[in-house]
């Protein structure tokens, strides 16, 4: 478990986000919170097996082609892929500061995983949401 204070300080010092499993479909979630992302001053980096060119970004087909270190992972794919992707963070040679699963998103597992490593875990919560209620939010 995460508390606001931890979660504010590594938010507030954070500056590159990896968004795994993103889409710039309008209307869809990912799409809103990866454009808060970039608007709020993060460097994001969308990941995505198939989709090119999110948000006319370059986007890569995994955590692990990503050339630069990330601080956050944030995860909007279905629960039982993110063991696999915790498994694809702990072999990283610049390990996150931390593993987001946004709302909806739960895995026991991936956390365990995670938090053995150190690297802090959110689960079902909206990283914007939780920027703006912090007080983070860049008017």
């Amino acid at each position: 478990m995460i508390f606001d204070e931890s979660m504010r300080e590594i938010l507030a010092e954070a500056k590159v986000i990896a968004v795994i499993g993103a889409k710039d479909k309008a209307g869809q979630p990912v799409n809103m919170v990866g454009t808060y992302l970039i608007d709020q001053g993060y460097t994001v980096i969308p990941v995505h097996p198939v989709r090119q060119n999110v948000w006319g970004l370059t986007t890569y087909k995994s955590i692990a082609d990503i050339p630069v270190p990330v601080d956050i992972v944030n995860v909007f794919r279905a629960s039982e892929y993110c063991a696999a992707h915790a498994d694809e963070v702990l072999a990283l040679s610049d390990k996150p500061t931390m593993f987001w699963m946004q709302s909806g998103i739960r895995s026991q597992e991936a956390g365990e995983k995670l938090a053995a490593n150190k690297i802090a875990v959110v689960e079902d919560k909206c990283i914007m949401v939780e920027h703006s209620r912090l007080g983070l939010e860049k008017k």
